[in-house]
């Protein structure tokens, strides 16, 4: 919005001029996030405190050592993705290309399973459904929006089928008409990933915050011809403007962490978990990066790793793998406090993050 009213300035004042470039609009949309998340925050805390709409730590849901571990949480608000989809929402509105496509499609496919994690919420801690919506309904939900972008992506003329193959030149499979199927596991699988990561203390936002960064350097590469060209990748047009959307995902991430840091007076909920996990696996998509978000996600995928393995195990063998799933989880019944937990698995995350930025000049 800003862009179309600052930018015909720059005739009359030349300084409104830095307005056109994607970098400046990115760093102005993550301090607006991040501002917006740290003004926005204890009047959401307060208000969901008010409503009594917190976190249920139930005995019968989970082991007895885990709820000794994490009883202490009890009552803590919950639902707080709604502060992280505003502060993202209202940061794209201002800086960047509302009428591109892509930051259209980002959008509304965020705020789509924002709802549907809202939805989840809504009857697990209001009308106290422990199970609330239920993984069938949540998936087939996921799996819908997946489909509709699926078919979108397919027409697109400036998008193909072709999965690019890391580390390698000129190197690519071609899904045809699977590419929808490949899209909907990638929105399902990504939006799920991030949900079985949010059980600690800022683990999920701190991931999230990580890839988030380097997708906004992969969508900035990608949609500018010079880079796109020397680094030999695909160019396609207008995903530059998906930096800025990246960007608001760091700012609004940060400013939720400013509250979600341990010990968490907020958490996201599903609300958070399922939007920013679907958001990432967006963009990946839109600037065919696809196969990228396994490395970028690799503690993501890690942790959907230990769960499937996990119930694949308990159901073939009668025993477990791990002393518990997801497997940060497991490491705190090995006697890891949560704090040392969730750095570690930040410290991984930056690595795998700053691995994928490598991959660009291993082609």
């Amino acid at each position: 919005m800003l862009y179309y009213w600052l930018y015909p300035l720059h005739k009359i004042f030349p300084l409104f001029n830095v307005v056109r470039y994607i970098t400046f609009r990115s760093a102005m949309a993550t301090i607006t996030a991040f501002v917006l998340s740290l003004i926005m925050g204890p009047w959401l805390i307060k208000n969901l405190r008010k409503l009594n709409i917190g976190q249920e730590i139930r005995k019968e849901d989970e082991s007895a050592q885990l709820y000794n571990l994490h009883q202490k949480k009890q009552g803590t608000p919950t639902m707080g993705g709604l502060l992280i989809l505003t502060a993202i929402i209202t940061a794209n509105l201002l800086w960047a290309d509302i009428l591109n496509k892509y930051v259209i499609i980002a959008c509304l496919g965020t705020v789509w399973l924002g709802l549907l994690g809202f939805f989840d919420d809504y009857l697990k801690v209001i009308k106290k459904r422990s199970k609330g919506l239920g993984a069938k309904n949540k998936l087939a939900w996921q799996m819908l929006l997946g489909l509709i972008l699926g078919i979108v992506f397919l027409i697109d003329p400036h998008l193909n089928t072709r999965l690019d193959i890391p580390f390698l030149k000129n190197a690519s499979i071609n899904l045809g008409f699977l590419y929808i199927v490949f899209v909907i596991l990638i929105i399902s699988g990504a939006s799920n990933a991030v949900n079985l990561t949010d059980g600690l203390d800022g683990l999920a936002i701190g991931i999230v915050i990580m890839i988030a960064l380097a997708y906004s350097v992969l969508s900035y590469v990608t949609g500018n011809i010079k880079f796109s060209n020397y680094l030999l990748i695909p160019y396609i047009p207008g995903t530059g403007e998906l930096t800025i959307f990246c960007a608001s995902i760091v700012g609004a991430g940060l400013g939720f962490l400013w509250f979600n840091c341990y010990p968490a007076t907020i958490f996201m909920g599903d609300t958070g978990s399922l939007a920013l996990g679907g958001a990432l696996g967006l963009i990946a998509i839109i600037i065919k990066k696809e196969l990228l978000l396994v490395i970028v996600g690799g503690v993501l995928v890690l942790e959907a790793f230990s769960v499937i393995l996990q119930v694949g195990s308990f159901k073939l063998r009668k025993k477990r793998i791990f002393r518990i799933a997801p497997l940060h989880h497991h490491f705190q019944f090995l006697g890891w406090p949560e704090t040392r937990v969730i750095v570690r698995f930040w410290i991984i995350a930056a690595l795998f993050a700053l691995f994928t930025l490598v991959t660009l000049k291993l082609r």
